[in-house]
């Protein structure tokens, strides 16, 4: 029988050194869609490829793109006959705005009861080193029984505009026989879960354009058209009173749920009052015939992730606004297209926003969804989780979007493995993420055995 003790122990003897390599990691300010944090990213890659570099990887470097840099490492000392696992993981951040609703420095790393908190702390920084530390735990009293790739890049949260362009171009260098993504999470800390479907993104900004400068609102208003007004009436359309999208079309490819696809997805345990104790909302809002976890999974959603216009300071000031933007994005389902929907989109503004202005419409960027009941490896990890956490594991159907997995599945042929060790309270994106560090530790023993498990009885 396998034994996994020695390398989980090593973990446990070495975890203040573990914990001190992480807040340093997260300490960088890897802010992607920000140039002025272009040197940050670098010093974010070199991190990964030095300690890639001391674990005796080999060919640990970053490639440059046109934006941010691609680390890639192997460890093919398992012989040709083992199997290859490739590692995927991103190590930019999301900006920390606002800065004023942050409890400490959001790249101060600071440990509060039983969370670390900083950004990057959950998505995906201590994800990543996760991994990282179970094969270090390995590798220091045992042999790996497996091959392994890692693939990090710097530009997730901006849509991974280098990704498949890498991907295609190293192919072979990737090829892997199964591939793990830790960047989705779990469903509570005693429930370790397996994300087996993905939604899709269509993201567009909007822009509505009045006059050609702001104009006093005394002399001029009944006279103009109000650029926040019709952004606000056109917003005000997108969906009818039943929570539906009104895109034309927005459902013609959309997969009706069969009984046992809501079994499946009710199963999880998580209901109504679960998420108003998460959310703090008064009442929970949506389209009418689906449960809550219908339609973060399964369902396609349209949302405005953010409006500007005209004078937002404190005080008064009375002007009609020169223009009007909104950042509006589409989750989508399988069978979705997001170029279908941008197109939809482009129709409905055509058809909706009045001659009294105009408009421009730009398409952000766009993912199909990703759906995978059983990916190579799965039982593996099964098996690891149940062995950690001593319970069944949960599968979720997942409402955000993970689009290299759609990519990895089309260019490199491998169906993802879709799990972490983040919680649905981490406040990922938003002030004060943090990183529950009792379920992380699980998570790092779990990987431990999951890497050990494909040794040899």
């Amino acid at each position: 029988m396998i034994s996994f003790d020695e390398s989980i122990s090593h973990f446990k003897d070495n975890y203040d050194h573990y914990l001190s390599e992480l807040k340093n990691f997260l300490a960088i300010p890897s802010i992607s869609t920000e140039p002025n944090h272009a040197s940050d990213i670098q010093k974010a890659a070199d991190f990964l490829v030095n300690k890639l570099n001391s674990l005796g990887f080999l060919n640990a470097q970053s490639f440059q793109t046109k934006r941010h840099p691609i680390v890639y490492a192997e460890w093919p000392y398992a012989g040709k006959d083992a199997p290859t696992l490739l590692i995927y993981g991103h190590y930019d951040v999301q900006p920390p705005d606002p800065l004023d609703e942050w409890h400490s420095g959001p790249f101060e790393p600071v440990i509060n009861d039983e969370y670390i908190i900083a950004r990057g702390s959950s998505d995906m920084k201590g994800q990543i080193l996760a991994c990282l530390f179970a094969i270090e735990s390995v590798l220091k009293t045992t042999k790996l029984p497996i091959n392994i790739k890692f693939l990090l890049e710097g530009e997730e949260e901006i849509g991974s505009p280098s990704l498949d362009d890498f991907m295609l171009t190293h192919k072979d260098m990737l090829r892997a026989d199964f591939v793990l993504n830790p960047d989705a999470g779990m469903i509570a800390p005693d429930k370790p879960t397996i994300v087996y479907g993905l939604r899709g993104m269509a993201y567009v900004e909007l822009k509505i354009f009045g006059p050609k400068h702001d104009l006093h609102s005394g002399l001029f208003g009944g006279v103009v058209a109000n650029p926040a007004i019709v952004l606000s009436e056109f917003i005000a359309k997108l969906h009818d009173d039943q929570g539906r999208v009104t895109l034309p079309g927005f459902y013609d490819n959309v997969r009706a749920l069969n009984p046992l696809e809501k079994e499946k997805i009710a199963s999880t345990g998580i209901n109504d009052q679960d998420y108003l104790d998460l959310t703090g909302v008064p009442k929970l809002h949506g389209e009418v015939g689906f449960t809550p976890l219908e339609r973060v999974g399964a369902r396609p959603t349209l949302d405005v992730n953010g409006i500007y216009s005209g004078f937002i300071g404190e005080g008064s000031k009375t002007i009609i606004p020169a223009y009007a933007k909104a950042k509006i994005s589409c989750r989508l389902v399988p069978d979705q297209n997001p170029d279908v929907v941008y197109k939809a989109f482009a129709q409905f503004c055509k058809e909706h926003i009045p001659e009294t202005v105009k408009y421009e419409i730009i398409n952000m960027h766009g993912a199909p969804a990703y759906l995978a009941e059983n990916a190579p490896g799965t039982k593996n990890l099964v098996d690891a989780y149940t062995a950690i956490w001593g319970t069944s594991v949960a599968y979720k159907r997942e409402g955000g979007s993970v689009p290299v997995a759609t990519s990895m599945k089309n260019i490199l042929g491998v169906d993802s493995l879709l799990t972490g060790f983040g919680l649905p309270d981490d406040q990922i994106h938003s002030p004060n993420e943090r990183l529950h560090l009792p379920t992380w530790n699980r998570g790092v023993q779990a990987l431990i055995v999951f890497l050990l498990s494909f040794s040899k009885a």
